[in-house]
């Protein structure tokens, strides 16, 4: 609303919702939710042409307002309400005190109440600062002549198998809800070479945490002709630069909200996984329980130290073990053991997976042999190695999860828009 100081002494119309009204004696202040801010407008007997009870708070308005300078305000003007059109009127009074600089109330609530606690005007930020995060991803990766695409949420196999598939009636065949558009950002590569998307996956696990969803905002893209699997690195620090850059010249309003300290990123480092876990083991005197994986507690640790040696919020994982990577993942040449591929850490938790890919037939179907897989299963995607496939590879982020460490919140919950967990699916 910054706009309005080149309307001083002008009449205007505004429409929003009464988001909160502190009554005076003959005059109040009414704050007014627009579609981006809280503005700042006063009813007076003085200049009004309507009655302060016709005030209601959520009551949906169109307001006519002078637009008068103002010193003691901190934009420099206020709005004078001459006259109020009310479009709606609420049918009783909110559950929840949404109107407050939080919403102080047990996360239940916050989520149970969701479609009204994100009027509040902290709460919605979160999701302003989300599509602006969305959206620096989307013109870097056009800049960088990726093409969008839309791929299937219904399927015939999962990317990653295991038990953390959803499956379903599909008119009497058994199809499953997508985990990952693995498949079909790879077959796109040999299409368009360079693609992304943003879109929900989902996954079965039986987790009850903070960090986990079951439905969540993948943000994939994959890339081909590549050399080696750092290209690929090298792709997701620029594109987190470029969000960032983008959040603090468009989203500044929203930012200053949270105190939203965004990092500054010249170069991310990287560790090898199996040094990465000797490191943390030392460090803090810690035994290895795992090592295949990553605990929880191990990222964190990680990521307090590359924070405390370089300066850094985020860190690369790099050559994650073979075992514990997909059958797609390609392995390392000078030791099978390892893979190509890589996680990237935000402030000690895991954002990213990705890496590069197997794109030779014979190799790929080797592999899936190697695992007990049924390869007949898999012709449509193993037609892309049949009939030539470039070098390529790429990543999957967790939209929720990268918001949620952006922000500092200790839940991921916090993130989601409309959360689904092993609890919840309303609303």
């Amino acid at each position: 609303m910054k706009e309005l100081k080149n309307h001083i002494g002008e009449t205007i119309k505004i429409h929003g919702s009464i988001y909160k009204i502190r009554r005076m004696s003959g005059f109040a202040f009414v704050l007014l939710r627009t579609k981006r801010e809280v503005v700042q407008c006063v009813y007076s007997e003085a200049f009004s042409d309507f009655q302060m009870e016709e005030l209601q708070e959520e009551s949906c308005v169109i307001v006519t307002a002078q637009v008068v300078e103002e010193e003691r305000s901190r934009t420099g003007w206020e709005l004078r309400m001459k006259e109020l059109r009310i479009l709606s009127r609420p049918e009783e009074e909110s559950p929840i005190v949404i109107n407050q600089k939080k919403v102080d109330t047990s996360i239940e609530n916050l989520l149970d109440y969701r479609p009204i606690t994100l009027r509040n005007e902290k709460q919605r930020a979160i999701f302003k600062i989300q599509a602006g995060i969305c959206q620096g991803f989307r013109r870097f990766l056009e800049e960088q002549e990726f093409t969008e695409i839309h791929t299937p949420k219904i399927v015939s196999e999962g990317a990653e198998g295991g038990a953390n598939i959803f499956q379903m009636n599909y008119f009497g065949k058994e199809a499953y809800l997508a985990q990952s558009p693995q498949f079909y950002k790879q077959m796109m590569v040999g299409v368009f070479e360079r693609v992304f998307e943003i879109a929900p996956v989902f996954r079965a696990e039986k987790h009850d945490t903070a960090r986990h969803l079951n439905e969540y905002t993948g943000v994939d893209f994959e890339m081909g002709y590549i050399e080696s699997f750092e290209e690929i690195m090298e792709m997701e620090t620029a594109m987190i630069q470029y969000a960032f850059s983008y959040l603090k010249e468009n989203y500044a309003h929203e930012l200053e909200l949270w105190k939203v300290q965004v990092p500054e990123i010249k170069k991310i480092p990287s560790i090898k996984f199996q040094e990465a876990k000797e490191l943390v083991a030392k460090t803090y005197a810690r035994k290895i329980r795992d090592y295949e994986d990553f605990e929880p507690e191990e990222e964190r640790l990680l990521g307090e130290i590359m924070k405390e040696r370089t300066g850094s919020d985020f860190v690369f994982v790099t050559h994650y073990p073979t075992k514990k990577r997909p059958f797609y993942a390609m392995e390392n040449p000078e030791n099978p053991q390892e893979t190509l591929s890589f996680d990237l850490l935000f402030r000690g938790l895991e954002v990213t997976t990705g890496g590069q890919r197997i794109h030779n037939y014979k190799e790929q179907v080797a592999k899936m042999q190697s695992r007990g897989m049924d390869v007949s299963a898999f012709e449509s995607y193993l037609m892309i190695h049949r009939y030539g496939m470039p070098p390529h590879g790429g990543l999957g982020m967790g939209l929720e999860r990268f918001t949620a460490q952006l922000l500092g919140f200790s839940n991921v919950r916090y993130a989601a828009m409309f959360p689904r967990d092993i609890h919840r699916v309303t609303p």
